[in-house]
């Protein structure tokens, strides 16, 4: 039987631009990178510039990309790694079709309100594609189909991306993907040793 701690999986996160998905992806892949896991991040910018080299943006390129970087998850996830997806990927049919080719796939929704997301706009890419100048884009001149299931929602206008990346963490525990930090005492194990050196220095142990 097959050790937790080899077991790949994917987790994909999906969301408008600037709804956070690459800061919590990193986040997350930190975490799990400190229990121990080979992880690799695919970020949708990067992916666009290597694997997606020279498709577009019409619904038809879009789907490409996506299932692209499904079946990379795919191939990953079945040799162990935690491949971590941060993708728009605004169209829900080519999400469920990576779910059936991934078994084992976690699907987290960055969300926030298109409003928040046009005060943000650090990019000023909303500003833009309002004014006509950036076709196809999602939210504004595109659909985005929220997930209908997704297994994490990250509401990122009211929580921070620490507490994202933690709810994304506790999910995978309660899937059995990773193992729980905390013990039988509640206490997480470095706050155990923390609380056994602080017994023994009273002589209690």
């Amino acid at each position: 039987m097959e050790k937790m701690s080899e077991k790949g999986f994917t987790i994909w996160f999906t969301g408008l631009s600037g709804a956070g998905k690459t800061t919590i992806s990193k986040m997350v892949s930190e975490k799990l990178r400190e229990r121990g896991r080979k992880v690799e991040l695919l970020d949708g910018d990067i992916v666009r510039r290597n694997l997606s080299k020279g498709l577009g943006f019409s619904k038809e390129d879009r789907d490409i990309n996506i299932r692209r970087i499904g079946f990379v998850c795919h191939l990953l996830s079945k040799n162990g790694v935690v491949a971590i997806a941060a993708a728009i990927s605004p169209y829900e049919s080519v999400r469920q079709e990576n779910r059936k080719l991934i078994s084992d796939y976690v699907e987290v929704h960055a969300r926030c309100p298109i409003d928040v997301l046009k005060e943000r706009d650090a990019k000023g890419l909303y500003k833009k594609a309002l004014a006509g100048e950036i076709q196809n884009f999602t939210g504004v001149s595109d659909p985005y189909e929220s997930p209908e299931n997704p297994d994490v929602v990250c509401d990122s206008d009211k929580e921070s991306p620490e507490e994202s990346a933690a709810k994304v963490i506790i999910k995978l525990e309660e899937l059995g993907y990773i193992e729980s930090e905390k013990t039988a005492s509640g206490y997480t194990k470095e706050e155990e040793e923390k609380v056994n050196e602080r017994l023994k220095a009273l002589g209690y142990l």
